[in-house]
């Protein structure tokens, strides 16, 4: 589809610009028409990069979503249309991809779609949990209450997926400038000692030898730990992308010692939480797994998922795959089996998601206590050895000239 920059005016008379995709310059010029917009200049623009928008990630910071869905729910109590609500704050929010996405929504809201409709145009802005809860909340009439519902959800989210990550950064961040001081060292130090070590032609212990030999290998070879770096980014991505792959590095992830768990907890926190919403809502059971298995992003319990999901369809129960798989523990199988037969399934997973969100919490505070001296003394560890390897043969050399 060819890409269009309009200028044009509304039913209101003010001016309006921006892009439009679609197949010929005709039916744009009818489908802006139809959305109550005058064209006045329309022009076709060149398929290149710089017309071409460009994110990588999340386009809107959860924080800033956090902010629209509050300021949504409280505008709506208030008596104020969907519309009208909608382009008030298109024009306070501070993201530029949500105020855009909100723009072109507050169009659609005027032409007479809804907002679970509209909002779906832009997926990349408004999740499939957003959508659907949208759609329910607009059924029931309870729109303010499914805002607020779901800022809290996406809120709570946040802080689950920001602990795991503050638990992660210290470790990664401890390697990568270990690996940085190891290489310099290696690169830039050791070898000026070696070629003195050359000039007095003593007997090298092993431990100099060990570490002159990796110097050496490093400055001959250092194009192929680039290759090797760059080629585990690349492999990862791809195996990222590729359902098959993503469910062994999700696997191996889950199984790797303290930190498996730590992602294991986070997982099921989001699980049950995205779940308990949608249950609230009133988002029937099979298209709230279908909506869940997305949210999780991880494809190891996406599978036990869609197990559930045909578990369900045959009339069994959704805890049953549950119970056969060792992602999920006793306790979360055993809340949901009581909550299927007593019929208060939501509040059963809300009660799991409340513990596992605290779970996350302690262990990744844990964590960090633990990590931080173990990293310290792996660093001072091989540096010590590094420097050890210079100065054993350098007291051997001062005795010799002794």
């Amino acid at each position: 589809m060819a890409q269009f920059a309009y200028i044009g005016r509304d039913r209101a008379g003010k001016s309006r610009k921006g892009k439009v995709s679609g197949s010929t310059r005709k039916e744009v010029v009818m489908e802006l028409r139809e959305k109550g917009i005058a064209i006045s200049e329309i022009v076709e623009l060149e398929a290149n990069v710089f017309n071409t928008d460009i994110t990588i990630g999340n386009p809107v910071k959860t924080q800033d979503f956090v902010i629209y869905l509050r300021q949504f729910a409280t505008l709506i109590v208030a008596g104020v249309s969907v519309a009208e609500a909608t382009k008030i704050l298109a024009e306070q929010t501070a993201s530029k991809a949500l105020r855009k996405a909100l723009i072109n929504v507050e169009e659609e809201l005027r032409s007479g779609k809804p907002l679970s409709l509209a909002a779906a145009l832009h997926p990349k802005i408004f999740p499939p949990m957003f959508i659907n809860l949208v759609q329910a909340g607009e059924a029931t009439g309870n729109l303010d209450e499914t805002l607020e519902r779901l800022a809290s959800f996406f809120e709570k989210q946040h802080y689950t997926v920001q602990k795991v990550k503050s638990a992660l950064t210290y470790p990664i961040a401890i390697t990568i400038v270990a690996i940085g001081v190891v290489i310099f060292l290696l690169t830039k130090i050791v070898p000026t000692f070696a070629s003195m070590f050359m000039q007095f032609d003593a007997e090298l212990p092993w431990i100099t030898k060990t570490v002159l030999a990796i110097s050496d290998w490093m400055q001959r070879f250092w194009w192929l730990i680039i290759l090797l770096i760059v080629g585990i980014v690349v492999g990862i991505t791809v195996a990222m992308r590729n359902p098959s792959s993503k469910y062994y590095l999700d696997h191996a992830i889950l199984k790797i010692p303290i930190f498996g768990k730590l992602v294991q907890k986070s997982v099921i926190a989001r699980f049950t939480r995205t779940l308990s919403s949608l249950f609230k809502s009133s988002v029937p059971i099979l298209d709230a797994l279908s909506i869940v298995d997305k949210v999780v992003m991880n494809e190891v319990m996406s599978r036990v998922l869609k197990e559930s999901r045909v578990s369900l369809q045959g009339g069994k129960s959704l805890s049953a795959p549950m119970k056969q798989h060792w992602i999920f523990p006793p306790l979360v199988t055993q809340m949901i089996a009581i909550g299927e037969q007593s019929g208060s399934l939501d509040f059963m997973l809300e009660k799991v998601a409340d513990f596992y969100e605290k779970e996350v919490d302690a262990t990744a505070d844990a964590l960090k206590g633990l990590i931080e001296p173990i990293m310290i003394i792996m660093l001072a560890g091989i540096v010590g050895f590094i420097v050890l390897s210079i100065i054993v043969p350098m007291f051997d050399i001062f005795n010799h000239v002794k």
